[in-house]
């Protein structure tokens, strides 16, 4: 279990920092939720405390293992199909994992897909929101801001 102040991710959304843990009766229903702080806009989230390891919430990774996204957004493009519905189902599939390195190939290979020909709306809704995934993790790990979390994608890629 997490407490206050742990800096959790929370697949599929991203990463915060717990505010609060609170009880809330919702749809007659009685649960514990932590109330998750992102760090970018002006969000917060509620997850379940007692579903939130099957959901695939986590702590935020260390330096070390963030020296391997860095690599990873650096490294060779993943081989992806040619056809857009199937890389789109691909890419999905990586996001729901809450894996960092996974979210990071997803940012990494539709940013290069993206400069060499012009994603479909779906697969920039998709870079835009596995970029923010990773952006809200790079800003808790190295307590920074969200220009320069970017720059740092962007510079790695």
């Amino acid at each position: 279990m997490f407490v206050i102040g742990d800096k959790i991710v929370y697949p599929m959304h991203g990463a915060g920092v717990i505010e609060e843990i609170e009880e809330k009766k919702i749809l007659g229903e009685t649960r514990r939720y932590y109330i998750l702080k992102v760090p970018y806009g002006d969000m917060k989230i509620m997850i379940p405390v007692d579903s939130s390891k099957d959901i695939g919430v986590r702590s935020v990774v260390s330096d070390v293992e963030l020296v391997k996204v860095m690599k990873t957004l650096n490294g060779e493009s993943s081989q992806m199909s040619t056809n857009w519905n199937r890389r789109y189902r691909e890419n999905m599939e990586k996001l729901k994992t809450g894996c960092v390195i996974e979210v990071a190939e997803v940012v990494r290979n539709l940013m290069r897909t993206d400069r060499e020909k012009k994603l479909s709306t779906g697969e920039k809704k998709m870079l835009s929101n596995a970029k923010q995934i990773l952006l809200s993790e790079i800003i808790l790990i190295k307590e920074i801001n969200i220009d320069d979390a970017s720059t740092m994608v962007d510079e790695a890629i």
